[in-house]
């Protein structure tokens, strides 16, 4: 199986917001207050705890538009918190259901027609490296299976460099 790694919205994204940026859609992000599970931060990748001001807006994890620059609604905590650093290990957000889609994209941010699949948790990290190690994959996202909210990128090691994705700014 070929090394992973999780990764959250990158930091800059995640500031452009906590410093009164706008989302994808050029609109403020509203607060909220968590009423408990249900509010995955998007950086930290842990559920928001109920009572906690969370922002909601619209996230666009791509670099540019184009048809395939799906954006949707996702929750960040309000006070800044630590990005998710545990990269090989299954974020905490990734276990609060009992499958998700992964989907696979290509180097021009397109999808990969045939790798949509609902996974089961338990397979997450295992049909992400099979779909890694296929040409033509550059990254994979994990996304509610529910909802299709994006929920974080995937990429493959290079034993070289750090993933792509984490110095990489989304379209907020």
């Amino acid at each position: 199986m070929s090394a992973i790694a999780f990764a959250a919205m990158p930091t800059s994204d995640a500031q452009a917001l906590w410093n009164c940026g706008v989302d994808a859609y050029g609109h403020r992000p509203e607060t909220m207050i968590s009423d408990g599970p249900g509010h995955p931060c998007r950086h930290c990748l842990r559920n928001i705890d109920a009572g906690v001001e969370l922002f909601v807006f619209a996230y666009r994890p791509f670099p540019e538009l184009q048809p395939y620059a799906e954006t949707g609604p996702v929750f960040l905590h309000k006070v800044p918190c630590e990005r998710y650093t545990a990269k090989e290990v299954l974020p905490p957000v990734l276990t609060t259901s009992p499958d998700f889609i992964v989907r696979g994209y290509a180097e021009n941010n397109r999808i990969v027609y045939g790798t949509g699949a609902v996974t089961p948790i338990g397979d997450i990290k295992t049909y992400a490296a099979e779909l890694l190690s296929r040409e033509g994959i550059a990254y994979v996202h994990v996304r509610s299976a529910r909802n299709n909210c994006y929920q974080c990128r995937i990429d493959k090691v290079d034993k070289k460099e750090a993933p792509a994705y984490e110095n990489a700014s989304a379209s907020i």
